[in-house]
Order: C-alpha cells, then sequence, then structure tokens
C-alpha cells in the first residue's frame, strides 16, 4: 500500500502554495482562505451519497440501532467529536451515536503512533461494543487507506451492518469495503499532506449533515428549533423556554411553568402549552404521533 501514497490526492503539492515559506501572513491567509472555499463544492458534488448514508443511519435508528463513525488521528477525533454533541443538542442515549478512535480515548488528545496500521484493531473495537446488524459503521479516512479503518468495514459488512465509507481520494480503497461511498475531493493541501486542513473541514461537515438531518427526520426539530435540547445547564434552560415561548406565543413565566411541569422536555411543555392538556396526556400524544411535535399538536 506504501507504493501508491504519492498517487493520493491528498498527498499531491498544490501548485499555488509552492512558494509559502517565503510569504507574508495575510498572503498565507487569504491562501488558505481561497482554498477553503473549494470545500463546500466539493461535499455538494457527493451529495446524494450522503442521502444514502442519512438512510442507512435513519433506518438504524428506527430498528433500534446505532450510528457508529470510525477511524484514526483526525478521521477519528472528527466522528467522536460529532457523536459526543448529539445528546445535549438532541437529548440522545450516549450509546446512540459513538465515535471510536484508533488507539482507544487517550488518543483524542494525544497521538497514538502506528494504532491505524493494524485491521484486526478496528475488527476488535467494533466488537468490543457488540457491533450488530441493526447499526451504521461510517469509517473515516480522508487518505481512504487506513488499514484499522478498512479491518472495521470488513467486520461491519460481514455481519451485515450497513457501512459507508468517507475519504477525500477518489477510489479510495476504503470505498471498495463499503456499501456506500463518499469521496469528498477536495484539492491538494495548501501544506502538503496536511489533511487536519481541508480534508478535515470537508469530513467535520459531512458528519454534521448526517447526524442533524437524522435526528430532524427522527422528529427531533419542530420548524427549525431543537425542540429535544436536553436541558442540562442555565444556559441551555433559557434556550428551552425561548424556543417554547417562540412556538407557544406565551409568557416567559408560563413557560418557565410548563418546562418545569413537563419535567424539563421541551416537547412535552410545548403539547401541554398548544393543546391545553396535562403532562401525561402530552406524553400520550407524542407518543401516538411518533414524537414529531408537528403531529401532535392538534390542528385549528
Amino acid at each position: 500500500m506504501q507504493h501508491n501514497l504519492k498517487t493520493l490526492t491528498t498527498e499531491s503539492r498544490n501548485e499555488r502554495s509552492m512558494a509559502i515559506d517565503t510569504a507574508q501572513p495575510l498572503d498565507i491567509l487569504k491562501l488558505m482562505n481561497e482554498e477553503d472555499q473549494k470545500i463546500a463544492e466539493a461535499v455538494a458534488q457527493e451529495l446524494p451519497h450522503i442521502e444514502m448514508a442519512v438512510k442507512y443511519t435513519l433506518e438504524s435508528f428506527k430498528q433500534g440501532g446505532r450510528l457508529i463513525y470510525i477511524g484514526a488521528g483526525t478521521s477519528g477525533r472528527l466522528g467522536v467529536l460529532d457523536a459526543v454533541e448529539c445528546p445535549p443538542t438532541f437529548s440522545t442515549d450516549p450509546n446512540m451515536v459513538q465515535g471510536i478512535i484508533a488507539g482507544g480515548e487517550q488518543a483524542f488528545i494525544k497521538a497514538v503512533e502506528g494504532a491505524e496500521d493494524k485491521p484486526e484493531a478496528g475488527e476488535a473495537d467494533l466488537k468490543k461494543i457488540n457491533l450488530s446488524p441493526q447499526d451504521t459503521v461510517i469509517g473515516i479516512a480522508a487518505s481512504g487507506r487506513t488499514p484499522y479503518v478498512i479491518g472495521a468495514l470488513q467486520y461491519a459488512k460481514s455481519i451485515q451492518a450497513k457501512t459507508v465509507a468517507l475519504s477525500c481520494n477518489r477510489n479510495a480503497l476504503i470505498s471498495k469495503e463499503a456499501d456506500q461511498a463518499i469521496e469528498v475531493v477536495v484539492g491538494p493541501e495548501v501544506l502538503t499532506g496536511s489533511t487536519r486542513l481541508k480534508a478535515a473541514t470537508a469530513h467535520k461537515m459531512v458528519l454534521n449533515m448526517i447526524s442533524t438531518s437524522s435526528m430532524i427526520l427522527l422528529g427531533k426539530a419542530y420548524e427549525n428549533l431543537m425542540v429535544d435540547v436536553h436541558v442540562s445547564n442555565e444556559k441551555l434552560k433559557e434556550r428551552a423556554l425561548n424556543i417554547i415561548i417562540k412556538i407557544t406565543g406565551v409568557t416567559y413565566e408560563k413557560a418557565v411553568k410548563a418546562l418545569e411541569a413537563a419535567d424539563l422536555q421541551v416537547k412535552t411543555a410545548i403539547v401541554m402549552i398548544q393543546n391545553d392538556v396535562t403532562k401525561d396526556k402530552a406524553l400520550q400524544m407524542l407518543d401516538e404521533a411518533d414524537g414529531y411535535v408537528r403531529r401532535a399538536i392538534k390542528k385549528e
């Protein structure tokens, strides 16, 4: 695998930054900014493939399965980053979206050299979380050739879990191991091979899309508001109250009363106010509406 590194887009030299070592600070920044503007366009090219990943994820959630991100280094960290934001944003169980990084949790803050070179380690890490056929696994690797990710995808596929390969190279090795490939080709980095730059930004955008759209489709938004926000601190309580007020038009005092009566569950509070019902009745209505606030609110 070593010999073909130089043929990868992520490893090739950027003609525009050949003299970057002699450039002034503002010139470096302008060049980086211009290169960064190519990222969203590259992501746009992959939207149909990203949509397929969302469909797999949604199907997994509906079957009680999970979304598992797995990668090494920056790729692994991006998966962890997206996963840990789901419980506060959408009140999900921490197991529902998980990020696994080669070398274990300590690799998040300190690089674990060589952790990405073992395909069997990717398989072992998925076995540790009892991967099931109901789960969706997204293997992340900018180069598209990380052995750890290849091993993980091969194992996931062998047990019939849905698999997605996210890379930044055309015809990536990991693409061959997955049900769906997402290849966001952002072009050579300003600093050759430094895929924590454009490649990582592209992957963060894609992961944002997959988790956010899946959660919206699960009913965790009403209009464009986070109605399943987890009220765990004062800032989030204020956000929850603002959401309730925006949707229902009640006073701040009434919103506080409803939120507390609803055990800090924003959706429940909204349905209680809009339908003028008790907490138990609101919970029943939400249950009958599969958790979708829009369906639970009585039509005028």
